[in-house]
């Protein structure tokens, strides 16, 4: 049966957001499917000049966009799949995961290239937790400042002079035609990315068999066992998409997938930082498999003492 009207794609109003809406659009596009493009303003933009955890937390960039999904006002809502909250909306699935950019965080450096490079003292902007603990473990002689707006304003305030360096995703600054900014990408096992960093989530009502369909070609199949990995990693660990939580999964030479996974603490008083990793490796004999994979890979953070590292930074953050 034919769809009687344009397929509706929502995005936020950023331009990362509306770069990465049109890249899917395209590809909509080029199968033959009527798109429009609705912009929907969340709480995250509006309210840039508060932390994240202050004006909701998990969620803050997702909710409105799911909300214009469940009213019928968008067909499919486009995230940064780092953004969107492990726990499934009612109504709401994850049709498909396209392929990955680059997953990890680059730092931007203004008075010199690399991390170890910087002088001391050096004021590094960022307001990521799990980026300001591990970059206080690599060097703790420098300042971690809070740094939010979009990748825009934060390379503006850069080229200003506020900072000395700036720690963005990659993928971000990739896909803006950025990457020429880059001065270090930072990588595992001294940096870890956030869970499902650099992935695109397509999100569509559950019971919309017209959209699911047209989406379908869109998903690509390792980097969606990679994210369900990293996610199912985050769930187990109750850890959420603000936590000091780092994971990075992957093919493996041999064709296994492969999924580190890390959970940070730093101690504010004396910044004094605790790093635990544990890897776990599976061969993808069927759909269950990643989502085992990454139960596997909490599990063992739990027993080396995730739990209750987690438990003493969201007091500290609260």
């Amino acid at each position: 049966m034919p769809a009687t009207h344009p397929l509706r794609v929502g995005t936020r109003a950023s331009a990362l957001a509306r770069t990465q809406t049109g890249w899917v659009v395209d590809r909509l596009r080029a199968q033959g499917v009527d798109v429009v493009v609705e912009t929907i303003t969340t709480r995250g933009d509006d309210r840039s000049d508060l932390p994240i955890a202050k004006i909701g937390g998990d969620g803050v960039f997702v909710r409105e966009l799911e909300q214009a999904l469940r009213d019928g006002r968008i067909d499919v809502a486009v995230h940064s799949l780092k953004d969107l909250p492990t726990a499934e909306s009612p109504g709401l699935v994850l049709a498909c995961v396209p392929e990955r950019a680059t997953p990890f965080d680059a730092l931007v450096g203004r008075t010199a290239p690399r991390l170890d490079e910087l002088p001391s003292g050096a004021v590094v902007g960022t307001s990521s937790i799990r980026r300001v603990v591990q970059l206080k473990a690599a060097r703790p002689d420098l300042q971690a400042v809070p740094l939010r707006g979009n990748v825009d304003t934060r390379l503006r305030k850069l080229d200003a002079g506020e900072y000395d360096a700036v720690i963005l995703a990659a993928a971000g600054l990739e896909r803006l035609g950025l990457a020429d900014r880059i001065t270090q990408l930072m990588q595992p096992p001294e940096f870890w990315p956030a869970v499902a960093q650099g992935a695109l989530g397509i999100q569509v009502r559950a019971d919309d068999v017209q959209t699911l369909a047209a989406v379908a070609p869109l998903d690509h199949a390792t980097t969606h066992a990679a994210v369900i990995a990293e996610r199912r990693m985050l769930e187990n660990l109750a850890g959420g998409c603000l936590a000091p939580i780092g994971a990075w999964a992957r093919l493996s030479a041999a064709g296994g997938l492969v999924l580190g996974g890390c959970v940070l603490e730093m101690d504010e008083p004396t910044e004094v930082v605790r790093r635990i990793v544990a890897e776990e490796t599976v061969a993808i004999r069927d759909q269950t498999e990643p989502a085992a994979l990454g139960e596997a890979v909490a599990a063992r953070l739990r027993a080396a003492g995730a739990e209750a590292m987690l438990q003493r930074m969201r007091t500290r953050l609260a």
